[in-house]
């Protein structure tokens, strides 16, 4: 029992200090010593009747003063630490957008209103989107270790923008012969013909090795992608496996994809002669002219240079990602009548659902081409 300074009976756990400021003591739940302090004895015990309350029914938390930032940096190296360096990586990019905003902020001051206005702030409904993915997965694991009562990244919006999802790019079949037909005798070309051949993500087809390449059977072999990534001793590239095991896949090749490998091969000889390559990318199907790694960035610019090109001799061609030669491969094999399960083995896929919903899209010829057949019925 705690006294007052005159002597007075206070009860378990409160006393008063010497300055006359009242003080109340109990263990909490996670075995913590707590102290409330109060001016008068009437307060006191408001106080700590409030906090043993909040401790029964569990509505205190481990630590208030933790910030977003420090437990970031426990989220990545607890919960993780097993993630590739690129995926780490791209965490980082998705937190890098809201760490200014909310990174000094204690975690158990991170309201819903507090959450939304940062998030408002951000370009895009797009990057909204990602980088909430990463708060809701760093504040549910605060939530189990204790140190928020709530999630209120739940509740925020990302849908800000108040215009419609733009329909992912294919190219037609039309602007895929402008295509072959502009880059005819350029290094893109290959690199071209292998993707829409294939349907094979650019970090997959940059890190293709010739082992992986078998022409008697007309097969190729995925079973790498190569990486770039930056602050990473003396080569910033790295051959990665994979991210699921649907990823490493076998897909044939067509004729067109099978002439270009051969005119690559002939191209890499010419190279090797000439520039030595970096160590361990010594097998490398596609190169720079002086024999080293390609990155994404140097495939984009030749994409590029190659749509000026069209453009400039009056051809309306709309700018297009390396991504979007996936989306053509993908909606060509359903528009001419590929098993949706082939393709998604094809695609590497773990579901179906995936190969459906994200990279088989309808052209206006396939919808004529369509009620053709329905008229046909009728």
């Amino acid at each position: 029992m705690g006294k007052s300074l005159k002597g007075k009976e206070l009860g378990k756990g409160i006393s008063q200090r010497k300055d006359g400021l009242y003080q109340a003591r109990f263990t909490d739940r996670f075995g913590k010593r707590r102290t409330v302090y109060a001016k008068t004895y009437t307060e006191i015990t408001q106080k700590l009747r409030q906090e043993q309350y909040n401790d029964e029914k569990q509505l205190n938390v481990v630590d208030s003063n933790i910030t977003l930032n420090e437990w970031f940096d426990i989220w990545k190296d607890t919960y993780k630490r097993n993630c590739r360096d690129t995926t780490m990586n791209t965490y980082q990019i998705q937190y890098n957008r809201i760490k200014n905003e909310l990174g000094w902020r204690k975690l158990s001051d991170l309201s819903s209103v507090v959450i939304q206005k940062a998030f408002n702030q951000l370009k895009s409904d797009e990057s909204r989107k990602s980088s909430k993915i990463v708060l809701i997965d760093m504040l549910n694991r605060a939530v189990e270790a204790d140190l928020i009562i709530k999630n209120n990244a739940l509740k925020i919006t990302t849908k800000l923008n108040n215009y419609d999802k733009k329909e992912k790019r294919v190219l037609t079949e039309e602007e895929i012969d402008i295509l072959y037909s502009y880059s005819e005798g350029r290094y893109i070309n290959r690199i071209i013909k292998v993707a829409l051949g294939t349907g094979m993500r650019i970090g997959e087809i940059i890190g293709l090795t010739w082992d992986c390449i078998d022409f008697s059977k007309n097969l190729i072999y995925v079973n790498k992608t190569l990486c770039y990534l930056t602050d990473n001793g003396k080569s910033p590239y790295e051959f990665h496996e994979p991210k699921t095991k649907s990823s490493k896949r076998v897909i044939p090749m067509s004729s067109l994809v099978k002439h270009a490998l051969l005119e690559q091969l002939e191209f890499v000889k010419n190279v090797t002669d000439n520039n030595t390559p970096l160590e361990g990318f010594e097998n490398l199907v596609f190169t720079s002219r002086t024999n080293r790694p390609l990155h994404v960035s140097h495939v984009t610019r030749m994409i590029d240079t190659i749509v000026r090109r069209i453009n400039k001799d009056g051809i309306e061609f709309e700018r297009f990602g390396l991504h979007c030669l996936r989306h053509t491969f993908a909606t060509n094999c359903i528009a001419k009548g590929m098993n949706p399960k082939i393709l998604q083995k094809i695609l590497g896929h773990t579901t179906l659902q995936m190969t459906m919903d994200l990279y088989c899209h309808v052209r206006d010829d396939m919808i004529m081409e369509g009620m053709k057949t329905v008229m046909k019925m009728a």
